[in-house]
């Protein structure tokens, strides 16, 4: 999502109600359409005392959901059945996860009074007050343990956790936006990300490293808006380089020197209001970025927005540029009611083929294939009714990912799902196995056997 400070800021928003707060009308989680290639295997409503569900990592037989209160650890050694294993309340949104190890990583973009789990709201204006990382040790899953703090400049909103090159710790790229002269510690312009180092054999050491201007004149790409900070990067460490979703721009850097990433590429779009998140596909060739245009809270699915805006856009990587190739945006039309934008998605590893699952809150879930760049076809999909029919109302998928032969949604407002495509387009995947799925921290996968396409988000 694209607004800093979400859980505590979301009743401003006209006309938006959070989940749970007023009775929905159509909140079944077996009401819905879909593509006749996907069914729908297990559904858990949330966790007690949850609320607004976000991101997803994936470590062995574990998932990890983070959410507006906390977290849960969800037992999915069988997929068809998963099993809640612990729910911990630590709020602070987004709570953006990854994994690694015992390592749990979390995100906090909510301005607190300290960086406890028992931390109430405070303003940002107050030098005091916290916010950034914190760290929990996951080894035991029934009861995470929290272990450290790292204060970063304007929050959290996401992360990235990019694997260093000795295997002695790893790195975190924060992205964090909205300054403010009024904040003393999110100051314009704020045109930077923060590194965090973590040495895997003593996490408590944890700190900040470096703090990178992305863009050191101020502005991003000419003529577009100021860049303030950046909401989303995805790594590929093999070959040394990053996509960057910075609001106002798209960008490719140079992650050789893992503390100081470098720009070495821009674009930007008439048709993108907000540069949210970035993919490659397998070889490293191409990236997708997505425009979450309205922030995730409203209704861009519509006839009136088009098949352009609050869309994917398609580029392939040529000689390290950016060459635009085509858009793709869910084609079923969704009602005033429902908050639908493009949003969160993984990589489906199909042999030489590009294909990814992909969220849209309300708008569900869309497989699609994009070999062809400039033509993107749609698989399959998965589409609920609207979670209330009279209301806007926060809801739907945040994020769908594809791990270990099955698709694993995380819902805002009515819990955790898992799905299965069978479809010959995408069923050789199943072949492909991973301990690690952290995806916005990219690895190849192999075509056959135990690929690993994750190190950490």
């Amino acid at each position: 999502m694209s607004l800093r400070g979400l859980s505590s800021r979301i009743l401003l928003i006209v006309g938006l109600v959070v989940a749970g707060t007023a009775a929905p009308a159509n909140a079944a989680p077996e009401d819905f359409v879909k593509s006749d290639n996907i069914t729908l295997q297990a559904h858990l409503d949330l966790p007690a005392g949850a609320r607004i569900n976000s991101d997803i990592a994936f470590q062995g037989d574990y998932a990890y959901v983070g959410n507006f209160t906390g977290f849960a650890i969800y037992d999915i050694k069988h997929p068809q059945q998963p099993r809640l294993v612990s729910s911990v309340s630590c709020p602070g949104g987004q709570m953006d996860v990854t994994i690694l190890g015992d390592l749990l990583v979390t995100s906090v973009d909510d301005s607190l009074s300290n960086d406890s789990c028992q931390a109430v709201p405070q303003s940002a204006r107050i030098k005091e007050s916290w916010e950034g990382l914190r760290i929990f040790d996951v080894s035991d899953k029934a009861n995470p343990r929290y272990i450290k703090s790292v204060e970063t400049n304007c929050g959290s909103h996401t992360h990235t956790m990019v694997p260093d090159k000795t295997g002695e710790a790893f790195y975190v790229y924060v992205s964090s936006y909205f300054p403010s002269v009024n904040f003393p510690d999110c100051q314009p312009p704020h045109d930077k990300i923060s590194v965090v180092k973590v040495p895997i054999a003593n996490p408590a050491a944890a700190a900040v490293v470096s703090t990178p201007a992305i863009f050191p004149d101020g502005t991003g790409y000419p003529g577009a808006a100021s860049t303030s900070g950046c909401h989303d990067i995805t790594v590929y460490a093999a070959l040394d380089l990053a996509a960057g979703a910075c609001m106002g721009d798209g960008v490719l850097l140079d992650i050789s020197n893992r503390e100081q990433p470098r720009v070495i590429e821009q674009v930007t779009d008439a048709n993108f209001a907000f540069w949210h998140s970035a993919t490659f596909n397998n070889d490293g060739t191409k990236v997708i970025f997505t425009d979450e245009l309205g922030g995730g809270t409203s209704p861009r699915c519509t006839a009136t927005e088009g098949p352009t805006r609050g869309a994917d856009a398609i580029f392939d990587i040529e000689s390290r540029q950016l060459v635009f190739k085509s858009y793709f945006k869910i084609s079923r039309l969704q009602t005033l009611t429902e908050n639908c934008v493009a949003h969160n998605g993984s990589l489906i590893p199909v042999k030489n083929r590009d294909v990814m699952v992909q969220a849209w809150y309300q708008g569900g879930l869309s497989v699609f294939d994009f070999t062809d760049s400039a033509n993107p076809v749609e698989i399959a999909y998965f589409d609920r009714a609207p979670f209330n029919d009279s209301q806007l109302t926060l809801a739907g998928y945040w994020s769908t990912y594809y791990y270990n032969g099955y698709i694993f949604g995380s819902e805002i407002a009515r819990g955790f799902d898992v799905f299965k495509v069978n479809d010959p387009r995408v069923n050789q995947a199943n072949s492909v196995k991973t301990d690690l799925l952290n995806v916005q921290t990219q690895e190849r996968y192999r075509e056959r056997g135990n690929g690993r396409p994750g190190g950490g988000h």
